[in-house]
């Protein structure tokens, strides 16, 4: 008598194809991820308990570090240069405006001499960047 070898058929799914693709995916969106514009300069900016959440337009930004560095679109300037730096950004094509972040830390004269070199510059519609509190 000849008996029929039943065949144990395993069922099984090949998941290494499936990790790799989801690996790719994952290595793909966290090298494209941005949280929004994160700004390269350090500044603690002060608190306000009427600030505005920021919309992400594309002012320029001159900021002022608690060291009484000044930067002109992420390039360190000094006081004497500002205004030509802004003067450069209106020829430029940028809009008249422009967001000044001061660390919570520089004098008020210093801030007040930026202020006054931006508007010598030609720019009149400015905004001081703060944190909610």
């Amino acid at each position: 008598m000849e008996f029929e070898r039943r065949r144990c058929r395993q069922n099984f799914v090949q998941i290494a194809p499936l990790v790799d693709v989801v690996f790719l995916l994952l290595l793909f969106f966290l090298l494209t991820y941005h949280l929004g514009q994160e700004e390269r300069i350090r500044v603690t900016l002060p608190q306000a308990r009427s600030a505005e959440v920021p919309q992400p337009d594309r002012l320029p930004v001159v900021t002022v570090t608690r060291d009484g560095e000044i930067y002109c679109c992420e390039k360190k300037t000094d006081l004497p240069s500002l205004r030509a730096a802004v003067s450069a950004l209106r020829e430029d094509g940028h809009p008249d405006a422009l967001r000044i972040r001061a660390d919570r830390e520089v004098p008020v004269g210093l801030l007040v001499q930026v202020i006054d070199e931006v508007r010598l510059g030609g720019i009149r519609n400015l905004s001081i960047a703060t944190e909610r509190r």
